[in-house]
């Protein structure tokens, strides 16, 4: 069983609902969390809706996404946002959570940046990690992860399987 697992939903915003379920549920179960989830909000007359990362531990929700406008086609993502996020998850990681929950393995990780440093330096620790992977960026991680992460099913009783799973295996 590998120490880093993913997750791809099929429909529009199902991995950052399904990530943050599985933070809640552990959470109310004492877990120690580091990450963030995802929180999507939608915007009347936008196309588009706001994007903020809730960081676990912490009560610090930051706004990752610009409105770039009504025919704007480029990326939303906001990188002060980006890092901003990164430095609070990299302060509780700095304790001793059991888990890292990140929203997503994306283009910032890709090209090294990004949550990508605490994703090596939570494994090198025996910190298990579960991630958010698009269809779009599977190749990017792929050449990132090496053949060691897990492929999860969509499904939150299998997210905390594999989650309890790890917790026991560190026992």
């Amino acid at each position: 069983m590998s120490s880093l697992a993913y997750v791809s939903g099929t429909a529009r915003g199902q991995t950052d609902r399904l990530l943050a379920e599985i933070a809640a549920t552990l959470g109310a179960e004492g877990w120690a969390l580091a990450g963030v989830v995802q929180l999507n909000t939608d915007r009347p007359g936008r196309r588009d809706c706001d994007m903020d990362l809730r960081v676990l531990g912490r009560p610090e929700v930051i706004r990752i996404s610009q409105n770039l406008g009504a025919e704007s086609s480029g990326c939303r993502l906001d990188p002060d946002g980006l890092e901003t996020a990164v430095a609070l998850v990299e302060q509780e990681l700095a304790g001793t959570p059991r888990l890292l929950i990140l929203n997503k393995f994306g283009k910032a990780e890709i090209e090294g940046r990004g949550f990508r440093a605490l994703i090596g330096e939570a494994l090198a620790r025996g910190i298990p990690v579960l991630l958010g992977v698009k269809p779009l960026n599977m190749p990017g991680f792929e050449d990132f992860a090496q053949g060691m992460a897990e492929a999860l099913p969509p499904e939150p009783g299998a997210l905390l399987d594999w989650a309890r799973a790890q917790a026991h295996a560190a026992l």
